[in-house]
């Protein structure tokens, strides 16, 4: 005969509907082996063995857990924060996976030990790499989130941060963009009361920082006890039900307390009381927790200790094993900085014979655009002002891309350069066949506020040791004599050529426009995609475009040979420097003309081949000659042509100052072919 559920032990069932006596046995004895670990990451520093840097997860225990068991493996998606280590680890980290990453091991399934220690992550099952700069991920879980809404997947993102991170722009961009889709995000806030050493009260007006965001429509707020188990389960699974409703997104604020340090480099007690610090010690979750069990008759001592006794013994055989893993190996460091660009099987022989209609800049990149999103369904572009009606973009780069493929693949964001990138960014995680496009902003000029995503996308595939790559062009259109003025005319590749892990692309023709703009989209990984709007429109920058034509990155192109001089140049100064050389003709000088279209990679073997032929340098570009890209091309000819070189090599470009609105102002600064004409007489005289 089958035993019956006592009386008794029905009165000692949890205060959860659907939680089972053996659940919550299972939440002690994650929440202690979590407790566990966190206590002994400093004992690794102290001994030279890692884990130099370590938040304790201490007092956060509760909501942690609650969010790693809600948290489906496999199906749903995590971005956590670095003090979520209980998360993770009941997310589905292992003890030693999480030991691997605080010591920064080879065997790290977040990073091979490339990222900061307790930074926690399991791609492999959902468990998003995410960096150190505090609350971007924010924006990260909202464009992974259009994802899951665009592909129909039953899926839920997760998103963790603490209080203080709230204070950031692309938190609130987050929070704005994705409650305007409804996307399926639940946002959770762990409120430990400080940040670092600043507490909440200087971050905001508001007591919890969550309710900033109570006028936002689609938003449901969710405060809980983050100290208690049970509530915290409770506020999660609110939270699930209301995304799952697709009513809007949620956000979960969750109180904690701080019972350690910041970290292993704060002293806490220089700014908090001893009362406080006790009290904080008295709110501690996990005893807390474990009496309830033991009031309630739930477990009994005898359980618990058993529990707490099989913990000890699971670390100190992870910690074992861990210990004994390989260091990453220094050989290695150059792996998964980008990814392999895409090649066809056989790239067009020689350059377009010239035959066909030609195209503008403009209609090159539009054509292009059309091509690759009949091609591949899974391309998406969105940004600024790149889908309304009959317009498409300032400059019409867009136009008819919506009516032909579709408010869900074509669609404008918010004007927030960060949130656009930074869901680009997030939407490719679903998938490895998804490309998306993004105008990062309507002029290059404007692309400062989306930096932080930007560095943030350039070392992803690196920092996730290979496991991930943001499949992004970013287009950006770049340049003056436009009469634009500040915001409207400058250029910037000086500062995206310095950032390992991207690819960095200017065309100066109609075909190469189409060429590159091809390869970037087809390609893994991230290409900024510099367009000279001076050429957009410009008959001298027209040129056929053969079907299906492709440019391979790194690869400069021969625009005129010549043996006297060589001027390398890229975007719209190749055509300054063509009419130079035209000019230097008629004088019986010789002028070779490189259009390097490719900066990151660059062509070294083009350079170096033109600087033997002619002996003579002069590099054109429309950047400020001071800290601008020519620098670099300089400094490799110095040192890797040096002994070819028969005068110094000379530069031409912006000079030291903003480009000015008066035309009169934009001539005097900006590079032209009288500019060009007398730095090419200046390295001849030489």
């Amino acid at each position: 005969m089958a035993e019956t559920q006592s009386m008794a032990e029905a009165a000692r069932e949890p205060r959860l509907p659907g939680v089972s006596r053996e659940e919550v046995k299972r939440w002690y004895a994650l929440m202690h082996l979590g407790r566990v670990i966190d206590d002994r990451a400093p004992n690794y520093l102290k001994q030279g063995l890692g884990w130099s840097y370590h938040a304790p997860a201490a007092g956060h225990d509760a909501i942690q857990l609650a969010l790693g068991l809600t948290f489906r493996p496999g199906r749903d998606y995590l971005f956590p924060y670095y003090r979520d280590l209980t998360t993770c680890l009941a997310a589905g980290l292992t003890a030693e996976e999480i030991i691997w990453n605080g010591m920064s091991k080879a065997s790290d399934v977040a990073s091979g030990g490339r990222h900061m220690s307790n930074h926690f992550a399991k791609p492999a099952i959902g468990i998003q790499n995410v960096s150190s700069s505090v609350s971007n991920h924010a924006q990260h879980a909202a464009g992974l989130g259009r994802a899951v809404k665009t592909y129909h997947r039953d899926s839920i993102v997760f998103c963790s941060v603490g209080e203080s991170s709230t204070s950031e722009g692309y938190f609130s961009e987050a929070i704005n963009g994705a409650s305007r889709e409804k996307l399926p995000v639940v946002f959770v806030v762990q409120d430990n009361a400080y940040g670092i050493s600043v507490p909440k009260s200087d971050q905001t007006a508001n007591l919890y920082a969550s309710d900033n965001f109570s006028g936002y429509k689609n938003v449901r707020i969710i405060h809980a006890d983050g100290l208690d188990v049970f509530d915290s389960f409770r506020a999660i699974r609110e939270a699930v039900a209301y995304v799952k409703s697709g009513a809007g997104i949620a956000i979960v604020h969750a109180r904690c307390v701080r019972i350690h340090s910041h970290s292993n480099s704060d002293r806490h007690e220089l700014y908090r009381t001893p009362e406080e610090l006790a009290a904080a010690k008295a709110a501690d979750p996990v005893p807390r927790f474990r009496k309830l069990l033991l009031d309630t008759g739930l477990l009994s001592e005898e359980e618990l200790a058993a529990i707490e006794a099989g913990n000890e013994k699971t670390y100190e055989e992870a910690s074992d094993r861990a210990r004994q893993a390989p260091d990453p190996d220094p050989a290695t460091i150059h792996d998964h900085v980008v990814p392999e660009p895409w090649r066809p099987e056989r790239w067009p022989e020689g350059l377009p014979d010239g035959g066909g209609e030609p195209l503008t800049m403009v209609q090159a990149i539009n054509a292009t655009l059309k091509e690759e999103f009949r091609a591949n369904p899974d391309t998406f572009i969105w940004g600024q002002d790149v889908a309304y009606r009959e317009k498409g973009g300032v400059f019409n780069a867009t136009k008819g891309m919506q009516q032909e493929f579709g408010v869900a693949r074509v669609f404008n964001g918010p004007i927030a350069e960060d949130y656009i990138m930074g869901t680009a960014d997030g939407f490719c995680r679903l998938s490895d066949r998804i490309r998306v496009v993004v105008e990062g902003a309507e002029f290059a000029d404007y692309f400062w506020p989306a930096a932080e995503q930007m560095v943030e996308m350039s070392h992803e595939y690196w920092r996730t040791n290979g496991q991930y790559a943001p499949n992004v062009t970013v287009r950006l259109a770049s340049g003056g004599y436009i009469g634009g003025g500040l915001y409207h005319s400058q250029n910037i590749e000086g500062w995206l050529t310095t950032l390992p892990g991207i690819r960095v692309v200017v065309p100066a023709f109609a075909d190469d426009a189409a060429g590159l703009l091809r390869t970037a989209i087809r390609s893994r990984g991230v290409t900024l995609y510099l367009e000279p709007k001076f050429l957009y429109n410009n008959p001298m920058a027209k040129a056929p475009v053969p079907a299906e034509f492709a440019v391979p990155f790194g690869k400069a192109r021969l625009r005129r040979e010549g043996t006297d001089l060589s001027i390398i140049a890229y975007g719209t100064p190749v055509h300054f420097a063509l009419e130079a050389a035209k000019a230097l003709e008629k004088e019986g000088v010789s002028v070779e003309v490189l259009d390097l279209r490719s900066l990151v990679p660059l062509d070294h073997a083009a350079v170096l081949a033109t600087v033997k032929k002619t002996s003579r340098v002069l590099i054109a570009h429309e950047d400020k000659v001071h800290g601008g890209f020519g620098g670099e091309v300089a400094a490799w000819i110095q040192e890797h042509a040096f002994e070819f070189l028969d005068a110094p090599v000379g530069r031409v470009g912006s000079e030291f100052t903003p480009v000015g609105f008066n035309r009169i102002l934009e001539r005097a600064i900006l590079p032209n072919t009288e500019k060009v004409l007398a730095a090419a007489r200046k390295v001849l005289a030489y």
